[in-house]
């Protein structure tokens, strides 16, 4: 983002300076050839008056030539009415000069002079005056060569490119500043959208820079706070929802115990229970914080090493030894702490409720090679039958509710549950949590 707003800062600011600097090349340009042959006709005329001023002799002609010459650039030439040449011809030689049309004073006056023309010569300009002498027509040449004509116009050239590059140089200082409070805001919010989707509720877009940018922080600042309410305001309907059965679900459970049939009773008394942990399940979900996001997290080992302490006491009195197997850096998957926690609980329950005191479990936790991770619960006992992962089915007397609660984490989570036997006796749930 930065870099394409500099990009089209200096583009533009280049395209600005060539469209001022070419146009002031060229004014330059024509400026210092009409100041060179401007020069040159001055001095052309300065030598014409003095030839046709007295009669001078063509020694003192040359002398004149030589000192003008030495005032400024260019070489110098007289034609005689006699047809002789003075000075330095340029390449052709002096053009003959021009008859002059009478006039009306008396001598007495200046020379008359013509009016200077100019002729392009090989690599050069010739600047031709003629002047009426006592003893004829002459002419007077200056030929100036081109660089001479454009004499002085590499320092002002160099003016003009050092002119535009500190321009240059200034619009790349400025739009790196300009870039900055544009993009910095942009990318800030841009980040802030990316923690909102991974399910970041606390993340909140800056309100500062330009008034588009910060009005695009606020919108979506507005928008995570309406996240919040809409969380909150449904996880609060769902709580409401369940307390209201319990009601029900309690004057169910008297008239089960005041059935005379206890048999009966007793068998509807386990569905009551089945029914009572799902309501209470339910309504744990809806408390949960509602700043754990659309998509929770959390650490696994962490979750996994203090699920471990809580059951710890319960084997030591069992005689059961349980042994865990943990990854030491942290293992982030898409799930909370309380979910997890309670798949955790309801696999390790599993072992504690469907195996002889004295068996042994462990729990190993490894990280998977695509992000997540797989944790696998494991013991010596009989066995899990085939379906004790279906809620409602189990073959050792209980309704498969703690598994189906691991199952429904590992889903949530991108992951799955897998139930493999350990052959000659014993299993292994494997639960399978996606990376956040």
């Amino acid at each position: 983002m930065r870099r394409r707003i500099m990009f089209l800062s200096v583009g533009m600011t280049t395209l600005v300076v060539l469209a001022f600097a070419i146009p002031l090349t060229l004014l330059m340009r024509s400026a210092a050839s009409d100041e060179s042959l401007k020069n040159a006709r001055y001095r052309a005329e300065a030598v014409a008056y003095y030839v046709g001023e007295k009669n001078h002799t063509p020694d003192e002609i040359k002398t004149y030539i030589q000192g003008i010459t030495s005032q400024g650039p260019g070489r110098i030439s007289v034609r005689l009415a006699d047809g002789t040449t003075l000075g330095d011809p340029p390449p052709g030689g002096v053009p003959t000069p021009k008859e002059l049309p009478d006039g009306d004073d008396d001598g007495k006056g200046p020379p008359k002079v013509s009016d200077a023309s100019f002729r392009k010569v090989d690599d050069g300009v010739a600047t031709d005056v003629s002047v009426d002498t006592h003893a004829g027509p002459a002419s007077v040449c200056l030929f100036l060569t081109v660089d001479e004509v454009y004499e002085g116009l590499v320092p002002q050239l160099l003016i003009l490119l050092a002119a535009s590059l500190g321009v240059l140089i200034l619009s790349v200082v400025g739009a790196e500043v300009v870039s900055r409070r544009l993009a910095r805001p942009l990318e800030e919010t841009a980040r802030t959208a990316e923690r909102l989707a991974k399910g970041d509720v606390d993340a909140r877009a800056p309100t500062t820079g330009p008034a588009e940018v910060a009005k695009v922080g606020a919108a979506l600042n507005g928008l995570a706070d309406r996240i919040d309410e809409v969380i909150a305001v449904e996880r609060e309907a769902v709580a409401d929802l369940s307390h209201r059965l319990r009601t029900p679900l309690t004057a169910l459970r008297l008239q089960v115990e005041a059935l005379p049939d206890r048999d009966r009773a007793e068998e509807l008394n386990v569905q009551v229970n089945s029914l009572e942990r799902t309501l209470t399940a339910v309504i744990s979900a809806a408390r949960r914080p509602q700043r754990e996001g659309r998509v929770p997290h959390c650490d696994a080992v962490a979750v996994t090493r203090d699920r471990a302490a809580f059951w710890e006491p319960l084997f030591e009195d069992q005689g059961r030894e349980l042994t865990l197997d943990l990854p030491t850096p942290p293992a982030e998957v898409r799930s909370s702490a309380e979910d997890l926690a309670a798949a955790l609980d309801a696999l390790v329950e599993n072992v504690v409720a469907h195996t002889p005191d004295g068996t042994p479990a462990r729990i190993i936790l490894t990280r998977q090679p695509a992000g997540g991770v797989l944790i696998v619960v494991a013991d010596e006992g009989p066995g899990i039958p085939l379906g004790a992962g279906e809620r409602g089915r189990s073959d050792r007397g209980s309704t498969g509710l703690g598994l189906d609660i691991a199952r429904r984490c590992a889903e949530a989570a991108g992951g799955r549950l897998t139930i493999h036997p350990n052959l000659p006796a014993g299993s292994s749930v494997h639960l399978t949590l996606g990376a956040p």
